[in-house]
């Protein structure tokens, strides 16, 4: 998880070489970008069901695959539609394999519930290691030889990677075993049925738009500022960095609080540094105090909306619903992403969608406070189950 994010993390850097050298468009990049994110979306509950099922040591593998087959693509072919298909079809289905949905349940079922949401922090923590190593890798090897090679270097990881996941399939905790397990079908259809979960989901699209957007348009938009080609990414590395901290501390407050009233302050205060960071004058520091406060926020939400649906709906199918919930994420981290290429070229500025960006936030913490986090419980065979608000 950690190489797939940190790989993912550092498309942002990609933005003006696939234009200037392989003679893209801004708007046909952010396209692609955009549509692994859908893409990732709409395969994340299909690859947290079979990893539900199979075990998540032949999804990852697969993921990890098809996630360097699209780098590969995207590196060997200058065609626009080997830029969709590869970094918007094959890095999508690939990352859905290899990241959150697959890895967070198969923790989930792995260690006992008083432990869940501190253990989903620690290993959101150890994702967010790749950003904060293989951004500044990336940019190094472009610098030193090329955007093609830089992309090659990546798939590389990938595939070295791959057999950890074989980790995965070790146990599971004697509690999680006991769980009453229901049909997929019911357990969809009692999640969907849900309030809380439905405002879970609402929230989490703002996630995907802030994260998306932040994440691929920054460096570009740092230059606009006049800023060297470096900020962009070392603000990068530096969320990777402080998200390490952050992901651990909100699984921290989330064994201790509320999840539900976490995730509505940790948006709330999302909201109010983007904000200031698009109001304040552009120096090295307050480029740096951005990166870092948002790094405490990045990542955090994860191991809190994963062990909400856990705690609400068990794990047997957390794999399954949380992959239905991050749909949600992916579709707000589509527009997040399009949208900032689509307003640059059509207003030359990102300013419009900075604003949007922090409004949003605003909106998932007051989606987020009247959550009602009641744990659901299986009803016996023939009865309707569920109620929770």
């Amino acid at each position: 998880m950690s190489v797939a994010m940190g790989v993912r993390q550092s498309f942002g850097l990609y933005l003006d070489p696939l234009a200037s050298e392989y003679g893209h468009s801004l708007g046909l990049i952010a396209f692609a970008i955009a549509l692994h994110n859908l893409t990732w979306g709409i395969a994340q509950p299909i690859a947290g069901a079979a990893a539900d099922r199979f075990g998540p040591a032949p999804v990852v593998a697969a993921g990890a695959f098809l996630f360097a087959s699209g780098l590969c693509l995207t590196a060997l072919s200058s065609s626009g539609a080997a830029l969709v298909i590869g970094m918007g079809v094959f890095v999508g289905m690939g990352i859905s394999c290899t990241s959150f949905g697959v890895v967070m349940a198969a923790l989930g079922r792995a260690v006992p519930a008083e432990r869940r949401s501190m253990a989903m922090g620690l290993a959101s923590a150890g994702g967010s290691l790749g950003q904060a190593l293989l951004v500044p890798f990336a940019q190094g090897i472009a610098q030193l030889s090329g955007t093609t090679v830089s992309l090659l270097a990546l798939a590389v990881c990938l595939i070295t990677v791959a057999p950890v996941g074989l980790l995965l399939n070790r146990g599971t905790d004697p509690t999680t075993e006991a769980e009453h397990s229901m049909p997929i079908r019911e357990a969809v259809a009692q999640a969907l049925r849900n309030r809380g979960y439905c405002l879970l989901g609402l929230g989490f699209f703002t996630c995907g738009f802030q994260l998306a957007f932040i994440a691929t348009h920054l460096p570009a938009y740092l230059a606009l500022c006049a800023m060297p080609p470096s900020a962009g990414a070392m603000a990068l590395a530096t969320i990777g960095l402080f998200n390490m901290i952050g992901s651990w501390a909100c699984g921290w407050l989330g064994g201790r609080f509320p999840q539900q009233q976490v995730l509505g302050w940790l948006y709330l205060l999302r909201g109010a540094v983007i904000l200031a960071f698009f109001l304040a004058p552009k120096t090295e520091w307050s480029l740096f105090a951005f990166a870092a406060a948002m790094g405490l926020m990045w990542l955090g939400t994860v191991p809190l909306t994963s062990g909400l649906v856990a705690k609400v709906f068990g794990t047997h199918h957390l794999g399954t619903l949380f992959g239905l919930c991050f749909l949600s994420h992916q579709i707000g981290s589509f527009l997040g992403s399009w949208s900032g290429g689509l307003v640059f070229e059509f207003t030359g500025s990102y300013g419009l969608v900075w604003t949007a960006t922090a409004i949003a936030g605003f909106v998932a913490a007051a989606l987020h406070f009247p959550i009602d986090a009641t744990p659901a419980r299986a009803a016996p065979p023939g009865t309707t189950m569920l109620r929770t608000s």
